[in-house]
């Protein structure tokens, strides 16, 4: 079975546990999903599942929206309200300060990854140290914030939109945005709302997922691979399909340069292609190994 299931993730679970499940509920080894989701996150994860695992990079790669609760005056050792408390404050912030100072934190900005993450630093993931009361040096990180807008404020909580890349904490630019502040913070919550082409209208809570397993209808849910892609389709038929599926560059004519999924004649997606000047080489096939070759 191949396919993309967009999981609406429940709080509590890692993406590590929604993987295990899957992989139980579809009978499959290859699964893997687009981008970590913290326990205490929500919202939208997209897994991978048997060919498709081979499309896992390029979601993993691609821009996520986020709406974050961020807490002023409270400071954690996690930079969210799972951690031990640091320090709090009773600095009052208005909703004018905190849109003063969002603008410095968007754009290509520099971040610290906090010690309760999997980086790793000589070998050892940031966690396992922090867990051992180890703090170390990290490398500061550049990362994009493409939008960060001020949704809601109530006084002491505000809602967050924020659109990034691959590798930005939102933790961490909220623990940032509140030392900017002069009052602290962290983040209260956390729901991812779209990663790559996929919305949290197109995901499906685990409640439901395991419901058609119990039905043996999960099958019905998963989406075709060629779903993450949003490029022109181009056909093979004769020479130039056996070339992809024996992995071999083909002629393109006058095809514009780019990107291109490609298809042969029954409809079935191949594999992911560039073009230059007139060549289609693979980026990545999704064919099983076997069909047709």
């Amino acid at each position: 079975m191949n396919g993309i299931l967009i999981v609406d993730k429940p709080a509590g679970w890692t993406s590590h546990d929604v993987v295990g499940k899957l992989r139980h509920v579809f009978g499959e080894k290859r699964v893997g999903h687009g981008g970590t989701l913290d326990p205490i996150a929500t919202g939208v994860l997209p897994v991978f599942i048997g060919r498709a695992t081979r499309a896992v990079v390029f979601c993993e790669n691609a821009e996520k929206e986020y709406l974050a609760l961020f807490r002023t005056g409270l400071v954690t050792d996690t930079q969210d309200i799972t951690g031990r408390t640091l320090s709090e404050s009773g600095r009052k912030v208005s909703e004018e300060d905190i849109l003063a100072v969002l603008p410095s934190f968007t754009g290509t900005i520099r971040q610290i990854p906090p010690m309760y993450s999997a980086v790793k630093k000589d070998g050892k993931k940031l966690y396992e140290l922090a867990r051992r009361g180890i703090e170390t040096e990290r490398e500061p990180r550049t990362v994009t914030v493409a939008s960060l807008t001020l949704e809601s404020w109530d006084g002491r909580d505000a809602l967050l939109r924020v659109v990034c890349s691959k590798g930005t904490y939102i933790r961490t630019l909220c623990h940032d945005i509140g030392a900017a502040l002069g009052c602290g913070g962290c983040m209260a919550s956390l729901r991812r709302t779209r990663a790559g082409r996929f919305s949290l209208e197109d995901s499906v809570p685990m409640e439901d997922i395991l419901a058609a397993a119990e039905q043996g209808t999960a099958g019905d849910l998963l989406r075709p691979v060629d779903s993450l892609f949003d490029c022109p389709e181009i056909v093979v038929t004769g020479e130039n399909r056996k070339r992809c599926l024996n992995g071999r560059e083909f002629p393109a004519g006058d095809l514009a340069d780019g990107l291109y999924r490609v298809y042969d004649a029954s409809g079935a997606f191949l594999l992911l292609g560039r073009c230059t000047d007139g060549t289609v080489t693979t980026v990545r096939s999704f064919f099983e190994v076997g069909d047709g070759t």
